[in-house]
C-alpha cells in the first residue's frame, strides 16, 4: 500500500520582482500553480535554469517565505532541514557557534562526530574560515539535526573530492527523503531516483533519476515544438529558441568528445611509460616550439612542508589541463606557479612571449547591482567586441542562454547563477590565448555547464582548470594533474575518472605488496608448499591474476561505452545491460582480488 506524503504543496503561486514566478492569475507560457508531494525515502533532483526559482521553491518547502496562494501541508513531527547555498556566518564567532544556533540545534557531540569525519575544526573563527570550511560546518550542522527531509542547495560547492565522496556515502545510507539542487552530474546520477524539473514556471516530476533526465527533457521539448508548429504559433515557436539550442548543443557533444579523445590519444604519446612528469615528442624540437608554459624541476614548500616536489611539465598550445586534489593539497599553488603568479623555490617557469591570459576565479568579483546587463557587457552600448569580432550585445546574450530582452535589466535582479553566467560572458569576450578557470562550475546550472564545455572546446588557446566537478573534467580536459597532498604531482592523460583509476590501481598494488610482499600486479606466484593448498586453491592462486586483468579490461571498456552521453537516449536497453554488466564485473573483481589475497597469505605463511 502506498505511503502518504510527508509534505505536500498544492496550488502554490508566488510573485517576485513584479512578475509571477509560479502560477499567476493569467499563467504565462503554460505556467501553472505548483503541486508537489514528497514521499518517504524520496531522492529527488531539482533541475532548472538559473533564475527558474529552484532555491525559492526550497524556501517555500521550508516555510521560509509565504506564497501568494496555495497550501502547504507537513506530516506531524516532521523535521525539515535546509542546507543553504550561502548561509550567513556573520553573527557567529566560531563555526561551532553557527552549528548550534537555531530552533532545532543539534547536540554538540553530534556535530563534532560529523565534523571529525569531514575533517573540519569547529573551533575555527567563522569570519576567517574558507569557503570549504564553512561548507563542511554547514553540512555538519544540517546532518546532525537528524532530518526527516533534507533540502540541499548545491551541497558540493567548495567541497574537495574526499568530502564529496563522504557526503555521497552518507546520503546513500540516509533513510529520510532529500531534494537536491546541484550542478554536479556525477553526484546527481549516483544518488537520485526521481527528478523534479522546474521549467518556465511549471514543475514536472518523473520517476527517473538524473541519469534519465536529459532524454526526458528533450522528449518534452520535442513534443512542445511539434504542437506549436501544428498550431502555426510563430511566437510560441520563437520562445523555444533556447530549447532548440540546448538540443543542438547536446547533439554536437558527441563530436566534441570524439575530438577530445583524439587529443588525449595524441597526448598519451608524449608521456613516458614510466609515468614521469616530463612530456616528450619524437621530434623534441617541434614539441618545444609549440610549448607555451615550461616548468623545469620546480619545487614549492611552505613552513617546511613540501607542496610541490620536483616537477617538470611542458604545456602546449591547445592543451586543456585539469588540476585536481583535496583541499590543501596544493592545487591553487600549482596553478599560481604555472601562471607565474608565484615563484618556485627552485627550478624555472618559462612562458611563451605571446602568452596572454584571462583568469576566472572562484572568488568572482561582485557586480554593481544597479548596473544593467548592457553596462556589464558593452559599457552601455549596443555592440561588444568578442575576441576581436564585433557582435550585437543582444545576440551575444543568446549565445550565453539569456533572453535578449534582459539587456537593460539591473544586475541586482538576476539570480546568483545568472550573475555568474554574465561574468563568464564578459570574460570570454576578451582576447586571450590562455584561459585560467578556478572552480568555474560553482553556481552554474546544467545547461550553462554544457555551454561552458562548448566554449572551452572551441577555445583556440590553452586552458588550465582547477575543479572538483568530476563529470566536467571528464568531458573537458586532455591531461589531469593529480595532487595527493604529499607533494607529488601525477600526470595522467584524460580526465578525473582516468586519474581515479590510476589511484585505485596504485592502492590495490600497495595493498597487495603490504599483504603478500609481491609486486602490485600479481606475477606468477612462487611454487607453494602443496601440502598447504588444495588442488583447487593452487589452481585459483595461479589463474586468478589473469581473471583480475580480464575484469579490469572489461570494466574499462564498459566505462568507455557508458561515457557516451547519447547512449541512454539512443539505446536505453543497451545502456541498462552494460550498466548491469559493469556492476557485476566490479563485484566479481572485488571478490576475486579478496580470494587471491587470502590464498597469497596462505602461501606466504607456508614459505
Amino acid at each position: 500500500m502506498a505511503q502518504p506524503p510527508i509534505l505536500s504543496l498544492e496550488g502554490l503561486a508566488l510573485q517576485q520582482g513584479g512578475r509571477w514566478l509560479f502560477g499567476g492569475p493569467q499563467p504565462d507560457q503554460g505556467a501553472e500553480p505548483i503541486d508537489l508531494h514528497v514521499l518517504p525515502g524520496d531522492r529527488l533532483a531539482l533541475i532548472g535554469r538559473n533564475g527558474a526559482g529552484k532555491t525559492t521553491l526550497l524556501k517555500l518547502i521550508d516555510d521560509r517565505i509565504e506564497p501568494d496562494r496555495g497550501t502547504r501541508r507537513v506530516k506531524p513531527n516532521m523535521r525539515i532541514v535546509f542546507l543553504e547555498q550561502e548561509p550567513d556566518f556573520a553573527p557567529f564567532d566560531t563555526l561551532m557557534d553557527f552549528a548550534l544556533a537555531g530552533d532545532h540545534a543539534p547536540a554538540p557531540h553530534e556535530v563534532e562526530a560529523i565534523a571529525g569525519q569531514l575533517g573540519i575544526d569547529m573551533s575555527t573563527d567563522a569570519a576567517s574560515a574558507s569557503g570549504g570550511e564553512r561548507r563542511r560546518a554547514a553540512i555538519a550542522r544540517a546532518l546532525a539535526q537528524d532530518p526527516d527531509l533534507l533540502l540541499l542547495d548545491e551541497p558540493t560547492n567548495h567541497l574537495d573530492l574526499g568530502a564529496i565522496d563522504w557526503l555521497e556515502d552518507w546520503l546513500s545510507r540516509y533513510k529520510g527523503a532529500f531534494i537536491t539542487i546541484s550542478h554536479d552530474r556525477t553526484f546527481l546520477k549516483r544518488l537520485t531516483r526521481a527528478t523534479l524539473w522546474l521549467d518556465r514556471g511549471t514543475l514536472r516530476r518523473k520517476e527517473v533519476g538524473f541519469g534519465g533526465y536529459e532524454a526526458w527533457e528533450e522528449q518534452v521539448y520535442a513534443e512542445e515544438t511539434r504542437a506549436a508548429e501544428k498550431l502555426d504559433a510563430k511566437l510560441k515557436i520563437e520562445a523555444h529558441w533556447l530549447e532548440r539550442g540546448v538540443t543542438a548543443r547536446r547533439k554536437r557533444n558527441q563530436g566534441r568528445l570524439e575530438k577530445l579523445h583524439q587529443m588525449r590519444a595524441a597526448r598519451a604519446a608524449m608521456i613516458s611509460d614510466s609515468g614521469a612528469a616530463k612530456m616528450k615528442l619524437a621530434n623534441d624540437e617541434e614539441f618545444k616550439s609549440k610549448s607555451v608554459i615550461v616548468a623545469e624541476n620546480i619545487t614549492k614548500s611552505y613552513d617546511g612542508r613540501a607542496i610541490i616536489k620536483p616537477f617538470t611539465l611542458r604545456i602546449q598550445n591547445g592543451d586543456r589541463i585539469g588540476i585536481v586534489g583535496a583541499n590543501g593539497a596544493g592545487k591553487t599553488t600549482l596553478l599560481k606557479l604555472l601562471t607565474g603568479e608565484t615563484e618556485p623555490d627552485s627550478g624555472t617557469i618559462t612562458h611563451a612571449r605571446t602568452l596572454s591570459g584571462v583568469m576566472i576565479d572562484q572568488q568572482r568579483k561582485l557586480l554593481e547591482p544597479d548596473a544593467s546587463v548592457r553596462d556589464i557587457l558593452a559599457q552601455g552600448g549596443d555592440w561588444i567586441d568578442v575576441r576581436g569580432n564585433r557582435k550585437h550585445v543582444q545576440a551575444y546574450l543568446k549565445d550565453f542562454l539569456f533572453d535578449p530582452k534582459i539587456v537593460d535589466t539591473k544586475v541586482g535582479i538576476l539570480s546568483g547563477g545568472e550573475r555568474s553566467r554574465l561574468l563568464l560572458a564578459r570574460e570570454f569576450a576578451r582576447t586571450a590565448n590562455l584561459l585560467v578557470l578556478d572552480e568555474p562550475t560553482n553556481d552554474l546550472d546544467l545547461e550553462t555547464l554544457d555551454l561552458l564545455q562548448e566554449v572551452i572546446a572551441d577555445f583556440e588557446g590553452t586552458v588550465l582548470i582547477v575543479s572538483h566537478d568530476r563529470d566536467f573534467l571528464d568531458k573537458t580536459v586532455t591531461v589531469t594533474l593529480g595532487l595527493d597532498g604529499s607533494g607529488t604531482v601525477d600526470i595522467v592523460v584524460g580526465g578525473y575518472a582516468d586519474w581515479e583509476a590510476k589511484r585505485q590501481r596504485r592502492n590495490v598494488g600497495a595493498s597487495r605488496t603490504s599483504k603478500t610482499a609481491v609486486a602490485p600486479s600479481p606475477p606468477p606466484p612462487p611454487p607453494p608448499k602443496t601440502d598447504k593448498l588444495s588442488y583447487k586453491d593452487q589452481r585459483d592462486f595461479e589463474l586468478l591474476p589473469d581473471r583480475i586483468e580480464e575484469l579490469e579490461a572489461a570494466i574499462e571498456k564498459a566505462q568507455a561505452i557508458l561515457a557516451d552521453p547519447d547512449l541512454f537516449q539512443s539505446d536505453p536497453k543497451r545502456f541498462a545491460t552494460i550498466s548491469k554488466g559493469l556492476e557485476n564485473a566490479r563485484v566479481e573483481k572485488d571478490a576475486t582480488e579478496e580470494r587471491w589475497l587470502d590464498l597469497a597469505e596462505q602461501v606466504e605463511a607456508s614459505a
